[in-house]
């Protein structure tokens, strides 16, 4: 280990958010190897200071910390079969996307190998790796965490520790993530229509700010009903959503843009209402989102 403690890291994978987690390394003054099925795409790390490593198996070799960041669990098996020996008595910590059994799957996988593992996800963009507020978060073997945790805070300030069961990271990152799509066709929807009167999508974007604020400001409350299980005290409630719908409806009519997206979304509003909910705040969807468990 070099003199001032820094820890060796090998960072496999070198799409966007891969590189940036590679520079973010380099940057910060440690020893970083890389490795991308596409060699090409490691010259400009090489140019700020990484080694590539040629072969997967020797990026491995060449540190305690491996990080991965490939698309998916099933990838990042793919990617490491190769260097499998090289594993033991290494820290493998994934940053990818996947499901809480992919996460499981590799984490059986590679425990299995001899590694130590880790889970983690990134969430933010890759510019915004390496900032103090950018949050990261893990689970899986703590000791992991707690030993490499001024490595990983690198990546980001904010960079927590969610739990000893491996498949927390990926079931944290699909529930939270779960947000963005919805929130971003929403804009998009609204670009277009401000767009149809000859305005530009700019223009709304100080006022779609504000509300984003106050969408944030009311999730504490939400979660409080929906812990709670008490849904009465209606600020907004399912049965305001159910008439609201109509309104999009029109705003097609209006402007040519295609609202259909939404279709969805207003059936589960009016299952609300059709399960007694329609006078009841709007978290209270997540009764009808949760589906009965299935009998063995």
């Amino acid at each position: 280990m070099p003199a001032d403690n820094r820890t060796p890291v090998t960072i496999v994978g070198l799409g966007a958010m891969g590189r940036a987690l590679a520079e973010a390394f380099v940057d910060a003054g440690y020893p970083t190897t890389v490795w991308n099925r596409t060699p090409a795409k490691a010259a400009p790390l090489v140019a700020r200071g990484a080694v590539h490593a040629p072969e997967v198996e020797s990026a491995v070799e060449a540190s305690p910390l491996v990080i991965t960041c490939l698309t998916t669990f099933e990838d990042t098996r793919s990617a490491l079969d190769r260097a499998a020996a090289a594993l033991s008595g290494r820290a493998l910590v994934t940053l990818n996307s996947g499901s809480p059994a992919g996460a499981r799957a590799l984490h059986s996988w590679a425990t299995g190998r001899g590694a130590r593992f880790l889970a983690g996800a990134v969430k933010n963009v890759p510019s915004a790796v390496g900032a103090p507020d950018t949050l990261l978060y893990y689970s899986g073997d703590r000791t992991v965490f707690d030993e490499y945790e001024k490595t990983l805070k690198v990546l980001g300030g904010d960079t927590v520790h969610l739990g000893d069961e491996t498949d927390l990271a990926a079931l944290y990152e699909m529930a939270v993530g779960a947000m963005l799509l919805p929130a971003l066709t929403g804009f998009f929807q609204g670009a277009a229509a401000v767009q149809s009167r000859g305005l530009e999508a700019a223009s709304m974007v100080r006022f779609s700010e504000k509300w984003l604020d106050m969408i944030k400001s009311l999730l504490p409350v939400y979660a409080r009903e929906i812990d709670s299980g008490d849904y009465s005290d209606a600020a907004s409630s399912v049965g305001l959503f159910v008439e609201g719908a109509a309104h999009d409806e029109e705003l097609t009519k209006e402007t040519n843009v295609d609202t259909a997206w939404l279709a969805p979304l207003h059936d589960l509003v009016e299952r609300a209402a059709a399960a007694g909910h329609a006078e009841h705040s709007i978290s209270a969807l997540t009764e009808v989102l949760r589906r009965p468990a299935q009998q063995t």
